[in-house]
């Protein structure tokens, strides 16, 4: 469960998201975002009927503050309000204005409303390389320099660097039966005409392994789409940093099309409300992290990818809830 909240917290945490919605008032509630409220109310609050999104009235963030006193809970809406700020693919800087004062009012000071603060202040260079910085931060925990080069880092085997023993440890793993961890990721890299890590044209290990054996876990393909459903479900697996360092980046790459980097591209469009929350609840439901300096990818590559997912508490994937092109 990804929030404690109880019934009566969690109505009026979905007021406070319908209003940043709606900008306070000012902007029609779209379609993704009345789908969103509609899937945060199921799979965040465990809200059985319907929402009825009409009935739900205004809150301010005073009103709000003072319904959530436990940080856990006011964290966690603070959250659930900057997504829904970034559901119609735009950075409305009404509605993040609205995020922010509503975290003032919670206490909250995180790096991604710093992120939000900067985007519509003139300074949306500085947030996505502190995106990148987050990131970073979140899966390795790697020291940090402004004059650093993150392509160096995400891309760390070119020129004399490469690792050919590397490489072939990787290629090994198409021998491995089908339906296995290993095999699963060797297919995601053939499919793909990705390079292994080692190769001069490979992603660090340090991230590739994890991240793409969450995809064969998690269930989520390599389209734009499952690239923001892969982070979000990472995101509530892996809790450090996840919002300035998985889900902010992805959406602001794959819904809003801003490139972040060259590594990561951009497209527009690609989030869908019940997917992401579905994912992001999913993800937080999963009882390990892949991205735990403890999990070792090579001690389980040879197992069953359903024994796998039956051992750490992968919820199923319902077919609706998968990913594609769109």
């Amino acid at each position: 469960m990804l929030i404690a909240a109880t019934a009566d917290q969690a109505r009026i945490i979905l007021r406070a998201m319908n209003r940043v919605a709606t900008a306070g008032g000012v902007r029609p509630l779209t379609d993704a975002g009345r789908r969103s409220l509609q899937a945060a109310g199921r799979y965040m609050f465990q809200v059985a009927d319907p929402l009825e999104i009409d009935t739900l009235s205004p809150l301010s963030p005073r009103e709000l503050a003072s319904a959530l006193p436990a940080p856990s809970v006011g964290s966690m809406a603070a959250r659930f309000l900057a997504v829904t700020a970034l559901v119609d693919g735009e950075l409305d800087a009404g509605k993040i204005t609205l995020v922010l004062d509503y975290a003032a009012a919670l206490g909250i000071q995180e790096y991604y409303l710093q992120q939000l603060q900067a985007a519509i202040s003139g300074r949306l260079s500085w947030a996505l390389a502190d995106m990148t910085r987050q990131n970073i931060k979140s899966l390795w925990d790697q020291p940090w320099r402004d004059e650093d080069d993150v392509m160096a880092l995400l891309l760390p085997y070119q020129g004399n660097r490469a690792d050919p023993a590397l490489v072939a440890r990787h290629e090994a793993l198409g021998s491995l039966p089908e339906g296995t961890l290993g095999r699963a990721y060797w297919n995601i890299y053939k499919a793909n005409g990705y390079a292994f890590p080692g190769d001069p044209r490979g992603v660090n290990e340090a991230f590739a392994r994890p991240h793409d054996s969450t995809h064969v876990l998690s269930g989520y393909d390599t389209s734009p789409q499952g690239e923001i459903l892969v982070s979000t479900f990472t995101a509530g697996m892996h809790p450090k940093l996840p919002m300035e360092g998985h889900i902010l980046p992805v959406i602001f790459s794959w819904h809003l099309g801003i490139e972040i980097n060259k590594f990561a591209g951009s497209a527009r469009g690609a989030l869908d409300p019940e997917k992401f929350w579905v994912a992001w609840a999913r993800g937080a439901d999963t009882r390990a992290d892949l991205f735990a300096p403890d999990w070792d990818f090579w001690a389980v590559a040879g197992e069953p990818v359903e024994s796998l997912r039956r051992r750490y508490h992968v919820p199923p994937l319902d077919p609706r809830h998968a990913s594609g092109p769109g």
